[in-house]
């Protein structure tokens, strides 16, 4: 990525421009074998939401390209192509960045897309293209304003998929207001008032609060710190990062019975970008959401004595990454933050889980890409099936990339263990429930505030996507020599559905303790 910064002049006449290219009423250019303009947001709004409908999922590799081209106007113009060599069929290689045959793929991409746009615009240069540099993936991040690009790259067998990254059904606005962000999982995350001890959660003996649904009768996890807390176990947990003012995820790490263990902080995230060209402040592993903060608690707070919540793995090591500012991917670098982070996560030979708890309503091929790139080094994932904003409530069930076959996708049940969370989505895609709701006071599951000991609570398929990584770092910490599949063999043998799995809540709720091997069936 270019590291030029922008002058405040400049910015302001670029984004001016920007504004005038975008607005829904602007003639597109002429096209014999298309409608003369682009579909305005309300018109992609419409076809999105009608192929989830229907379908429960949407493909941008089957849309039109008048609708990708449509996306990319309506947002940033920055398109995502997946390349190959002519003929490939197969897993993708671990070396396509330095393999010479996929690096002349790579070229002749970009040549064919440089070589569209500037009929129309001649002045660019193959430099002036590129959005993100990617060193891993077989993707180019690119600039493209012009639809004939879009039909050259459909019509090339070197091209995998080509996929607008910034665009996401009633997307609000690229860059999130405070009102946005709180409609996207973002919140204060503050010390939730009223907490009542013996109910809400349970006292441990070093003066730690157990919550409520760490009770045996929902996931036997008290009684599995007997035999497994999780030493050894490293997991990432991606989301909008961790508040550095809360000292559990950082100096108090290790305190009371938490030990030896380690935290890391990191950011993948890009900076904002404007026709490629960075602007701004740098990212930060620092949590401006909330949501980062609270998941990396309910995984794997400290089993402490400053009376703080604990967490499922209270000595599991943990590294959390920012690579989103909220939990709806709706922006080009969340997409690639998100993206850069599981290929991070899968180059840690020291990584076994990785949690995440974001989503988005359309289909990414680079994150895929990603995914896969992790699955393929080992890793078990764990993505939240969803958890309803005021736009996509009713609409969908898994969500992406939980619905991915290398993404196991989990879900949240009230404690009656048989209904699903208000706010939770199920379908055929999910493979485990975790507890995260008492129906009759409304109480969702202890986890970290952004600061202090006091704590918060934080509800959805989100938190329960969390507490099933920390659940499986139990489980992995008794078992170290084990593969994935043999985890997740016992998990399975371990859950309330393993006679007959649903078709809403997959194999239902693990009991850990059984699965640690501390209680039976």
């Amino acid at each position: 990525m270019r590291t030029s910064i922008l002058s405040g002049a400049v910015l302001a006449a670029l984004l001016l421009a920007a504004c005038q290219r975008q607005p829904d009423e602007q003639p597109a250019p002429q096209s014999e074998a298309e409608p003369t303009a682009a579909l305005t947001t309300q018109q992609l709004d419409d076809q999105i939401m009608a192929r989830l409908r229907e379908t429960g999922k949407f493909d941008w590799n089957q849309a039109s390209a008048h609708t990708v081209w449509s996306a990319l106007r309506r947002s940033d113009y920055v398109l995502s192509v997946g390349y190959q060599p002519a003929s490939f069929s197969g897993q993708l290689p671990a070396d396509a960045a330095s393999n010479a045959v996929w690096q002349q793929a790579r070229a002749q991409v970009l040549d064919l897309i440089l070589a569209e746009e500037q009929k129309v615009h001649p002045e660019l240069t193959a430099a002036d293209l590129v959005a993100y540099d990617e060193t891993v993936l077989p993707t180019l991040d690119v600039t493209v304003r012009e639809l004939s690009t879009i039909k050259a790259l459909r019509a090339s067998g070197l091209v995998r998929y080509a996929e607008p990254m910034g665009y996401e059904p009633n997307r609000p606005t690229a860059n999130k207001g405070a009102a946005v962000l709180s409609s996207s999982g973002c919140g204060s995350n503050t010390a939730t008032a009223g907490l009542v001890a013996g109910a809400d959660y349970t006292v441990l003996s070093n003066g730690s609060k157990s919550s409520w649904n760490q009770a045996d009768q929902y996931h036997g996890v008290r009684t599995a710190w007997g035999q497994s807390t999780g030493r050894g176990v490293k997991v990432v947990i991606i989301d909008s990062g961790s508040s550095d003012a809360q000292e559990n995820l950082g100096s108090a790490f290790n305190q009371g019975l938490s030990s030896g263990r380690s935290i890391e902080r990191l950011v993948t995230m890009p900076r904002n970008t404007l026709f490629g060209i960075p602007y701004g402040d740098q990212e930060t592993p620092n949590d401006g959401c909330g949501h980062g903060t609270s998941m990396a608690g309910a995984c794997a707070a400290p089993r402490g004595t400053d009376g703080a919540a604990v967490g499922m793995a209270y000595n599991a090591n943990l590294i959390t990454v920012r690579a989103a500012e909220d939990v709806f991917l709706d922006a080009s670098r969340e997409v690639k933050g998100v993206s850069d982070a599981f290929i991070l996560a899968g180059n840690r030979a020291t990584v076994r889980i990785i949690s995440m708890s974001m989503g988005r309503l359309t289909s990414s091929g680079q994150m895929a890409d990603a995914i896969r790139y992790a699955y393929g080094r080992g890793k078990l994932i764990f993505c939240a099936a969803g958890t309803s904003f005021d736009w996509s409530a009713g609409v969908v069930g898994v969500i992406y990339p939980a619905s991915l076959p290398e993404a196991v996708a989990i879900t949240g049940v009230k404690d009656n263990l048989t209904t699903r969370c208000d706010e939770c989505h199920v379908g055929s895609d999910v493979e485990f429930t975790v507890v995260m709701q008492r129906t009759s006071v409304d109480r969702r599951p202890l986890t970290l505030a952004m600061s202090g000991d006091a704590p918060s609570t934080v509800g959805g398929s989100s938190v329960a996507t969390a507490s099933m990584a920390g659940l499986t770092a139990l489980v992995w910490a008794r078992y170290p020599t084990e593969t994935r599949a043999q985890i997740m063999s016992r998990l399975v043998a371990a859950s309330s559905n393993r006679s007959a799995r649903s078709s809403s809540f997959g194999w239902g709720r693990v009991n850990v303790a059984t699965a640690v091997g501390v209680q039976p069936l």
